[in-house]
């Protein structure tokens, strides 16, 4: 099998995981504190087992001031799980997931803010059709197709993408430093950061309840960093935004046969107007009709 072939294989199968996660934690049943506690302690476990394997804990891998940007990136993306799991009882794992496919918006802006690069008429149009679609689905709030808390769950999705795009350009500076061991550390901090809310006095109980954060931390944590690192490794970037798309079409359709939640057409309309903005904002796609050459 070809790199890229095995790439192609590792990142399908990294966003078939990662569109399955909103189903665990809805089945799961618990607090939101203690599933992301219980998927930073499980993932590292994992982590370090593959971190030692490849002996990433030699001297010289990392600098003091690179293991303080990773743990700054640990901050946001923890932040990131709390907000998005938030999101999921609330507004649904449909809508939820679409509504955090507003990340490369999120990356755009951060970066025209922060680091002066220019936005042109085609991102803006994204960006409008992106906004459009995010109207379409908070004027479609219906208690009847969604979950206990329409706008609270939206907004906490729009919070989740927020701090991925922090995490996403911290990662950026990181350049040169083994993923494993950025995702080692990333999860070490929210062990720190989530120890002194999580329920210990109140342990789950149900094997069913543990499985289900045992499979959050272990598969949907460590084993899907594995692929996904592996597969950004072997492709090349416009294949790997291709192929990143499969996990909102996993989670919108893992909700539907799980929970029965059925989107209405406007919902329908403004998650695939934000998804396929997000599509060509990440794969560079061009609005402008190409121009055509006399001779």
């Amino acid at each position: 099998m070809s790199d890229k072939m095995r790439g192609t294989v590792d990142m399908t199968a990294a966003m078939v995981i990662s569109g399955t996660i909103g189903l665990f934690v809805v089945l799961s049943g618990q607090p939101v504190m203690d599933v992301v506690f219980w998927r930073c302690a499980f993932g590292a476990v994992i982590l370090l087992i593959v971190c030692a394997a490849l002996g990433l804990f030699r001297s010289g891998v990392m600098s003091r001031s690179q293991i303080a940007w990773a743990a700054v990136g640990g901050i946001a993306i923890v932040s990131n799980w709390i907000l998005l799991f938030a999101a999921f009882p609330r507004a649904s794992i449909s809508i939820a997931t679409a509504v955090y496919n507003t990340q490369p918006f999120m990356l755009v802006a951060l970066g025209a803010m922060f680091f002066g690069e220019r936005l042109t008429l085609t991102k803006l149009t994204w960006l409008g059709i992106a906004f459009g679609g995010m109207l379409m689905i908070v004027q479609a709030k219906s208690g009847a197709t969604t979950g206990t808390d329409y706008l609270a769950g939206i907004l906490l999705a729009l919070g989740a993408a927020f701090f991925y795009a922090i995490a996403a350009i911290i990662t950026k500076k990181l350049k040169g430093v083994p993923p494993h061991l950025i995702a080692l550390i990333q999860v070490t901090v929210g062990i720190l950061m989530l120890a002194p809310f999580a329920s210990f006095g109140q342990l789950p109980t149900g094997a069913t309840t543990w499985a289900l954060l045992v499979a959050v931390g272990v598969i949907h944590t460590g084993v899907m960093y594995i692929l996904l690192y592996g597969a950004i490794q072997k492709l090349p970037t416009n294949l790997v935004g291709a192929l990143s798309f499969i996990y909102p079409v996993v989670a919108i359709v893992a909700d539907f046969l799980a929970f029965g939640h059925r989107l209405q057409p406007l919902q329908i309309i403004g998650a695939a107007a934000i998804l396929v903005a997000a599509a060509g904002m990440t794969l560079g796609w061009s609005l402008a009709k190409p121009r055509l050459v006399r001779t």
